[in-house]
């Protein structure tokens, strides 16, 4: 009979993953090591640092996909060796982002879907700075051809995600983001005229601020600005950044009229990994037709083996949640997505009445004609406790919830903003909602005199 013995130098499979050399000591941090690891081993201990992160579903912070399918995984892996921009190698990979776009460009109602322009990008930050581009080129056109000065263009704008400061700080912009007003949570149409003069290149208006979870009322930005033409000759453009709303409002609030309907609406972005349901991270940029899109920022590159159009800030990128967010159009249809969000802004609705129950809270935004989320304050007085508080005490249980003030002009109000999305469901709200009540009993009973918790994130 054979006897087998186990070689203590073997970093073999037959090894303890707990007793080879890369577990004996601290992870490399500044440099790399001299020598590799088992494949098991290394995996198992890259897994274990993991574990601290936090557990994402229970992130209600956060707009971004946390749960999908089997078939959607299964899909990104047969696509991990696919780069998008390599349209010739991978022609079906682009054929499938060519029928995304005009899918989309239908569900938002451009006059000829079948033959406008848009692309995909790693998010929607991306897509929102593509379509302040066009704006900027097709004003600054406008304004050579008319012999005026091009060196001050300027965008307006309500309380915006990060990715527009950043847009007008790179792109040499200057952002005039509108002040709140009394209540007003985002921009209004008596605010236009104050703000757009003849260097605006166009009004950014948001379907799903994302302080709060509003909408912006993009049919009556569009109704001044054509009062503003007609009175002042200024003929000023809308982008709406539909980051979140843009996979909401056609399924579940049809009566609301935001998008290429209106004449004025020339783009529209929105991430696919947030409503659209796909996994980190693409996002959309729709033109309302092909001249909304300067010829002058498409490059048409020689690249492995072919000559291609190209508009976008990155390169190289995956291709596999291009064909997850096709395979969510062909697997939910218009009925499924529907469902989905209906289902999600159903629990939001539940959650911000359930909300408004709690002594402590007064509702901001009570999950109604906007996205599936709520965003509350406390109530005037002296609670003995902050809602950065709250957040610090609920976190504990694992949630991760936003607490922060709103923006200029109204931050001595701090909100806090829970988002419901797919796989967030009403048994898993409720769970919230009771960790939340034996939060505030605790802070009630245990006060903070001298908290020093500060603002959660927000994640746009």
């Amino acid at each position: 009979m054979p006897i087998h013995k186990v070689d203590l130098k073997d970093q073999s499979t037959l090894q303890d993953i707990y007793a080879t050399d890369a577990s004996r000591n601290s992870l490399p941090k500044y440099r790399m090591p001299n020598s590799g690891a088992e494949p098991h081993a290394a995996y198992s201990l890259v897994r274990d640092e993991l574990l601290l992160d936090g557990n994402a579903r229970q992130n209600l912070a956060t707009f971004c996909t946390t749960w999908v399918e089997d078939e959607v995984k299964q899909l990104m892996t047969d696509a991990v060796d696919k780069n998008m921009i390599d349209k010739d190698e991978y022609p079906q990979t682009a054929e499938i982002e060519n029928r995304c776009v005009h899918i989309l460009a239908d569900l938002w109602h451009a006059e000829k879907s079948w033959e406008t322009v848009g692309c995909s990008t790693t998010g929607s930050s991306e897509a929102a700075m593509l379509g302040g581009l066009a704006f900027k080129w097709k004003w600054r056109a406008r304004r050579e051809a008319e012999g005026k000065d091009t060196s001050k263009p300027n965008i307006v704008t309500g309380p915006v995600q990060i990715c527009w400061k950043k847009f007008a700080r790179y792109f040499d912009v200057e952002i005039r983001e509108v002040r709140l007003e009394g209540d007003a949570l985002g921009l209004q149409p008596e605010d236009l005229r104050k703000y757009c003069d003849e260097n605006t290149i166009g009004v950014v208006a948001t379907l799903g601020v994302t302080f709060t979870g509003i909408y912006e009322p993009v049919e009556a930005l569009a109704r001044e600005l054509d009062s503003m033409q007609r009175d002042l000759g200024l003929d000023i453009p809308i982008h709406v950044d539909a980051a979140s709303g843009g996979f909401i409002a056609p399924f579940i609030q049809h009566e609301l009229v935001w998008d290429f309907k209106i004449p004025r609406v020339r783009s529209i972005n929105a991430s696919g990994h947030k409503y659209g349901l796909a996994p980190l991270g693409v996002g959309w940029v729709i033109w309302a037709s092909k001249e909304d899109l300067p010829e002058d920022l498409i490059f048409y590159v020689d690249y492995l083996g072919g000559n291609m159009p190209t508009f976008a800030l990155n390169f190289s990128r995956p291709g596999g949640e291009i064909i997850a967010q096709y395979y969510n159009f062909l697997r939910l249809g218009r009925e499924g997505y529907t469902a989905i969000q209906q289902t999600c802004a159903d629990t939001a609705q539940w959650l911000g009445a359930e909300l408004a129950k709690i002594g402590p809270f007064e509702m901001v935004y009570n999950g109604h004609g906007g996205l599936p989320a709520v965003a509350y304050k406390l109530t005037d007085g002296d609670h003995g406790f902050t809602l950065y508080d709250l957040s610090e005490r609920v976190r504990m249980r694992g949630w991760q919830i936003a607490s922060y003030p709103l923006p200029s002009n109204r931050q001595e109000t701090v909100v806090q903003r829970i988002l419901i999305r797919h796989g967030v469901s009403r048994d898993l709200a409720g769970l919230l909602l009771e960790d939340m009540k034996r939060a505030i009993e605790h802070l009630s009973k245990n006060p903070v005199p001298n908290t020093t918790a500060g603002p959660g994130f927000h994640h746009g």
